[in-house]
């Protein structure tokens, strides 16, 4: 086996405050360069300028309030994408993770896949302090009946790309007040900064602090 396709060949890049449009298009490019075995493994750490991101489903019920009897521009642009699930909000205060993996070194088993991401962004959750688990039968993370961070990947030819957001600061809250977060009426969101009093003060610093939650998960997946 290469270097490139070794699973424990795992690298970490930060990008700061970046477009959603922009962030998709270097999956997209890496992806290509991970298939063809010129890049390792990769994952992207960063965030979002403000917008919303559906899958490709036909029920766009998700991008409005529960609390709304007619549809409402919404307050920032919407992006349907290649992942699964319903709508949720990426903004500033919020820690995105897009990991481009070659997932036949890595199980190739897509369920294992998104266990693997709830391990890494429980573990960290509960390193800072906070009561994070998962609920049954719902992707993501949750304190109590509360949603901190959501997961939807893809794939191409075993590529993995896009990936998991969870809430950092208060100011990660802002956008989902306009919709219905993954389509689940009721959901209240939440972020560390209101779950722990260790919670990261940035998003770069938890960016780093993620890091070796995410490289002890996905390096076990085999």
């Amino acid at each position: 086996m290469s270097p490139e396709s070794r699973p424990s060949s795992l690298s970490f890049r930060w990008l700061g405050r970046v477009t959603h449009e922009a962030a998709l298009q270097l999956q997209y490019d890496l992806v290509d360069q991970r298939r063809s075995g010129t890049i390792g493994d990769t994952i992207l750490l960063l965030e979002h300028e403000p917008v919303y991101t559906i899958g490709r489903t036909p029920d766009k019920s998700s991008l409005s309030s529960e609390a709304d009897s007619q549809a409402v521009p919404l307050p920032h642009p919407v992006v349907e994408i290649s992942r699964g699930g319903q709508a949720t909000y990426h903004g500033p205060g919020q820690l995105v993770g897009y990991p481009v993996l070659d997932l036949q070194h890595r199980g190739r088993d897509l369920h294992q896949y998104l266990r693997a991401l709830e391990s890494a962004l429980i573990a960290f959750s509960c390193h800072l302090g906070a009561e994070a688990g998962r609920r049954e039968g719902m992707t993501g993370v949750w304190v109590g009946p509360r949603k901190l961070a959501s997961i939807g990947v893809g794939v191409r030819h075993w590529i993995s790309l896009h990936g998991f957001a969870i809430n950092i600061t208060p100011e990660s809250m802002s956008g989902f007040t306009a919709i219905t977060p993954c389509g689940l009426p009721g959901v209240t969101m939440t972020c560390l900064a209101h779950e722990t009093k260790s919670a990261p003060d940035s998003v770069e610093s938890a960016a780093r602090e993620m890091q070796p939650h995410l490289a002890s998960a996905l390096n076990a997946l085999r």
